[in-house]
Order: C-alpha cells, then sequence, then structure tokens
C-alpha cells in the first residue's frame, strides 16, 4: 500500500488537498470518501490503509473550508451552500472516471448527508458509474443530545441568506466521538478539526438534515452504475451527534432493492475509530459489502435490477 499527496483543481480555481491510498496489485474496487463536519481526510488513521490492504483504491480530499484546502482563517467553513458541495464532488469524481474497475462512493457525518443528497440529486453522467454507495453515521438529523432549538435552527437558516460569510464555532462535543479516549483527545486537540463554519454553510447543513429527516429528499432506484441503486448504512446506537433512528427511519422508507441498515451496538459517531476490536468489524464489513458488490455483472446503464 502507497500514500500519495496532491491537489484538485475546481472550476474557480480552488485547490483540494488529496490523498489517495493504493493497492500493491491491481484494485479490486475503488472508493471516493467523503469526510465530514469540522473534520479532514489525516484524522482516519489506518482506516483507509486497511481498505487499500484489501484491494479497495481509496480517493480522499479535503473539502472547501475544511482541513488542508484552507489556506487563511477567512476560508475556513466557507463550503458554500449545497449545490456548491455537490458540484465539487462532482469535480473531484470526475478525475477517476471512467475505468473498469467498480467505484463507490462513501460519506461520514455531515458527508454522508451529502452523499445521500448526491444519490438523489447528483448528475446522472456520473451517478451512473457509481456501483454503490456507503454512509457511517450520516447526518440525516441530530441525535437529541447535540440537536438545537427549533428557534435556532429557524434564525440559523435566515442568517444564513442575510450574511453568507459570516463566520460561527460550533463546537462537537469530543466525548461524544468515540469510545476510546486518545481519539477523543487527539480530535479535540487537532488544529485543522477547527469548528468553524459560515452561516451559509450551516444553513445549507441544516436544511439538508432537514430535507433528509423529513422525507423531501427522495433517492431514485437508478441512481448507480447498470440503473441500480445499492445502499448500505451503518450506525451505532449510542451515536450523541447524529441520530441512529433518524438513519433507521430514513433506510426503512427507500423504494430501491439493494439496501442494507447495519446497527452497532455501543458504538458511539466515528465507527472506523471505536476501541479494538469494534473498529476492525467496521472495517471489515465496509470492505466486505464493497467487494461483494465489485464482482457482480452489471447491465448496461438504465437498466432495471433483476428480480
Amino acid at each position: 500500500m502507497s500514500v500519495e499527496e496532491g491537489t484538485h483543481t475546481l472550476a474557480d480555481g480552488k485547490q483540494l488537498y488529496t490523498r489517495t491510498f493504493k493497492t500493491d496489485g491491481p484494485a479490486k474496487a475503488r472508493l471516493v470518501f467523503i469526510h465530514g463536519f469540522s473534520d479532514h481526510v489525516c484524522t482516519y488513521g489506518d482506516f483507509f490503509p486497511s481498505l487499500a490492504s484489501k484491494g479497495i483504491e481509496v480517493y480522499t480530499f479535503d473539502q472547501r473550508g475544511w482541513g488542508r484546502s484552507v489556506t487563511k482563517p477567512s476560508e475556513r467553513g466557507h463550503t458554500g451552500p449545497t449545490t456548491q458541495v455537490l458540484d465539487d464532488i462532482t469535480s473531484f469524481i470526475k478525475t477517476v472516471i471512467p475505468s473498469p474497475v467498480p467505484l463507490f462512493l462513501m460519506g461520514h457525518s455531515m458527508g454522508g448527508g451529502q452523499v445521500l443528497c448526491y444519490a438523489a440529486q447528483g448528475p446522472h453522467e456520473v451517478r451512473k458509474h457509481i456501483r454503490g454507495y456507503l454512509l457511517e453515521s450520516p447526518f440525516v438529523d441530530f441525535d437529541p443530545k447535540s440537536k438545537p432549538s427549533p428557534i435556532t435552527v429557524f434564525f440559523g437558516k435566515l442568517a444564513g441568506k442575510i450574511m453568507a460569510h459570516r463566520q460561527l464555532t460550533n463546537k462537537l462535543d469530543p466525548n461524544l466521538i468515540s469510545r476510546d479516549p486518545e481519539v477523543c483527545k487527539r480530535f479535540n486537540d487537532d488544529p485543522l478539526c477547527h469548528d468553524t463554519g459560515t452561516l451559509e454553510g450551516l444553513a445549507g447543513l441544516l436544511d439538508r438534515t432537514t430535507n433528509l429527516s423529513g422525507g423531501k429528499i427522495v433517492i431514485p432506484d437508478d441512481a448507480g452504475e447498470g440503473g441500480v441503486t445499492r445502499i448500505w448504512i451503518a450506525h451505532g446506537d449510542q451515536d450523541g451527534i447524529t441520530s441512529y433512528h433518524a438513519s433507521k427511519r430514513l433506510c426503512d422508507n427507500l423504494q430501491v432493492k439493494d439496501k442494507a441498515f447495519r446497527t452497532y451496538e455501543g458504538y458511539y459517531h466515528r465507527l472506523h475509530d471505536e476501541p479494538s476490536p469494534y473498529k476492525e468489524t467496521f472495517r471489515d464489513d465496509v470492505a466486505n459489502w464493497i467487494l461483494a458488490r465489485s464482482t457482480e455483472p452489471v447491465e448496461g446503464d438504465g437498466a432495471k435490477p433483476r428480480l
């Protein structure tokens, strides 16, 4: 396994920091991974290398406003609206398609909510290359421990339209991240996990959670390669940041044939960062779901799944 660092230049000239985790031999599958709020791709430890060791090549980038894609304080949290977020994901995915090696798209937390929106709203010419979608603790709704009041949500959305670029610190409780105290400390002490969003970006996040939890964002049954939507959702039932129950409800309501919801009993928010042997169980589940679908024959674009 080898790691390559680089940059990806967006249409407006903004450069994103990238990391690619290469397999030792020919890749069996490829994964584009979208990180969460106040996060960056260098916090995922040996999760990505573990996938690469199983034959899954991983492509990651620090989103606009986060991690090493920020070059000055005024850029912190400056993600733009949801349309910009999805356009940035499209731009990055286009660098790895087409290819005969199956491609998967995965997101964690806020990134999970973004991936769900992408499955519903992303351009067809890109989605037709995506074999499956994986969501880790997706931000469908807040857990009650972290949920803001309805008044805060209302005025937050209003302010996001009036003072779009105004920055606001919204600190996550690091003790809700993982049952591993070292993970919590490392996350809390990381200067790149700056907890700063713009009002526009936070309003976009609130809109996405409202629409996802309210069923207003509908994922079609033909949002993937071969005209099939394949979705795997994983959530810990002790997650104190994003809502386990909202994720389960969304999965139950999905009108697609290849879907699965995996409950991780006792797990917190970062399933890949729980103490051993729990994180290894999650990582194996991710790899097994991807590899099982990497060997399936896929019909031509636009074809419906076989019954």
